[in-house]
């Protein structure tokens, strides 16, 4: 980003349920991974599995990191998600309140 505004990245993990949500967002918070995760129940999600449409009710997380996270994130989802494949994708925020995104960065920072 420009003007020295850190560059920040929304991850996005479904969950099978609230349980285990709140055990990996728990988890990325001890650890100083991420700043913040919201938590939405009751996505529906309809997705191709072992060669058939599957539809399923999951909990989505949308977390807020920093970019120098991303991989350690990433290994921590796929170390304690119950899934095979666990879904872990990322957008980088292009522009946003400034305060809010220095935040973000500071919050990771140990």
């Amino acid at each position: 980003m420009s003007n020295n505004v850190p560059d920040i990245r929304m991850i996005f993990v479904t969950c099978p349920g609230e349980e285990i949500a709140k055990r990996i967002s728990r988890g990325l918070l001890t650890e100083k991974l991420v700043a913040c995760i919201n938590m939405i129940p009751k996505v529906t999600s309809m997705y191709w599995w072992d060669e058939e449409i599957e539809e399923s009710t999951e909990v989505l997380l949308m977390i807020k990191t920093a970019q120098e996270k991303m991989n350690q994130v990433i290994q921590y989802v796929n170390d304690n998600h119950p899934y095979d494949v666990p879904e872990v994708i990322s957008v980088k925020i292009d522009d946003g309140s400034r305060e809010y995104l220095n935040w973000v960065a500071d919050s990771v920072q140990k």
